[in-house]
């Protein structure tokens, strides 16, 4: 009965938030990375949002003005298969502490693989020249269901006036943070396999269902946008960092799907559900975020974005999902160095809570932070990307050990090649160095070496 109750309020929050955006909600879709605008053309990625900081011309108005809800240009299928090596202790995905999406032999040795990997459909029907919608589902290696939606948003973006304009969007989506995913592939990254581990995170745990809106200014030469949000659905962010810490891979959080949870101590295998639901209302409550970013008339763009989902950390379901208090800042550059040769950087620092008080502080109090920075070099119709991040995370929960705190860093080299227009190849070598003390009181090693190497192609239809 709790469960059909809660499916009933998240079809109803669902349909609300999209009627409010088609009669009047007012934020930007996520444009594709700037880095890659020119790169990514022919891409399977390369379906993104118009640019709304450009003006749009008459003809591209005029075109924008027809009615497209289904036919070949509103429909896509990506498909994404494999030849994967990695080594390191069992996976995230099946419930151990390994950072990377695959892992080693039971011995943690090196292993070879061809797998498929993702299949996704994108259905981006147009109502009106300023209304349109997203809708992706997915079959995704290593999820619990064989088809589950991603996303399912309408975005209202109309003509741009001279000096001030604005834009909605409403729905279930990732909000704007990222700065390594497109648009219109079902949120991907566009230059490596494996995002950060901030867009990782980002992907697993940070799914809304709400409204934004966007208001942009143009003065002088400078582009300035505001966005404000509401959203529900999203009580459940930071359980994976807290109880397995930060991991770098490509897996997305689906409407009704779960993550496994590595071992934890005896009391919080007893309070906490073995698995994680990303998207999750329990304490019905609203939080909210915002989005500042100045686009000036030099080669660069700069971001800050800050997130509170207001969630209360004494709530749990009968299941066993808690309420998780989470709140963080990221900060975001994009910058054109000229010669084909592009900067990404994010930086993000924030804290979890959950539990109830207990001496002084909650069962769980989570301090978590990461950086990246990503240079892209175009050649030709491909790109070599290279990216450095660190990461860590501090455990002063009165109910989790100190030595569940965490430090590690990790070096990604990759390459794209646009073979044709609907395919791309990739290659990646992915090396992640981490250091948990806890591990080692459940039979894992307190301190890592994982490598990842990857050859995939992307198939557009």
């Amino acid at each position: 009965m709790g469960a059909l109750y809660r499916f009933k309020l998240s079809s109803a929050w669902a349909a609300g938030t999209l009627i409010l955006a088609a009669s009047a909600s007012p934020a930007i879709a996520q444009e594709q990375p700037a880095q890659s605008q020119e790169a990514a053309k022919g891409d399977d990625t390369s379906a993104t949002q118009p640019d709304s900081s450009a003006p749009a011309t008459p003809e591209q108005q005029d075109q924008g003005s027809q009615t497209d809800i289904l036919s070949k240009n509103t429909l896509s299928i990506l498909l994404d298969a494999r030849l994967v090596g990695a080594d390191g202790t069992r996976s995230f995905v099946k419930g151990g502490f390994g950072k990377t999406r695959f892992d080693g032999t039971h011995s943690g040795d090196f292993q070879i693989r061809p797998l498929p990997v993702e299949g996704d459909v994108i259905w981006e029907p147009h109502f009106t020249g300023s209304l349109s919608a997203n809708v992706s589902g997915a079959w995704q290696r290593g999820q619990e269901h064989d088809f589950d939606l991603l996303e399912a948003f309408v975005t209202f973006v109309p003509p741009r006036g001279k000096s001030i304009s604005f834009a909605a969007k409403a729905g279930l989506y990732w909000p704007e943070i990222s700065l390594e995913h497109s648009t219109g592939g079902a949120w991907t990254a566009v230059n490596t396999i494996t995002p950060s581990a901030i867009n990782a995170w980002v992907g697993e745990e940070v799914k809304v269902i709400g409204t934004e809106a966007t208001i942009i200014a143009s003065i002088g030469n400078h582009d300035v946008s505001a966005t404000g949000a509401a959203f529900g659905f999203n009580d459940t962010s930071g359980t994976l960092l807290s109880f397995r810490g930060w991991a770098l891979h490509d897996m997305k959080a689906t409407a009704f799907g779960h993550f496994q949870l590595p071992p934890r101590n005896p009391f919080m295998n007893a309070a906490q559900a073995p698995s994680t639901r990303s998207l999750l209302e329990i304490d019905h409550k609203v939080g909210f975020y915002g989005r500042l970013e100045w686009r000036p008339p030099w080669p660069f763009t700069i971001n800050a974005f800050y997130y509170d989902n207001r969630g209360d950390p004494t709530a749990v379901n009968p299941s066993l999902q808690w309420g998780w208090r989470t709140r963080f800042w990221n900060f975001g550059l994009n910058a054109d160095l000229g010669g084909g040769t592009h900067l990404l950087a994010q930086a993000m620092t924030g804290t979890t809570l959950m539990g109830f008080k207990f001496h002084g502080d909650y069962w769980v109090h989570t301090r978590f932070r990461s950086a990246y920075a990503l240079l892209t070099h175009d050649i030709g119709r491909g790109a070599i990307t290279g990216r450095l991040e660190a990461f860590d995370t501090r455990e002063r929960g009165t109910r989790m050990e100190t030595s569940n705190s965490e430090k590690g860093w990790a070096a990604t080299v990759a390459g794209r090649w646009s073979i044709t227009n609907d395919l791309t190849g990739l290659v990646e070598l992915l090396h992640v160095h981490s250091k948990r003390p806890f591990r080692a009181t459940v039979g894992f090693p307190a301190v890592e070496d994982q490598n990842v190497v990857q050859a995939a192609l992307r198939f557009r239809i």
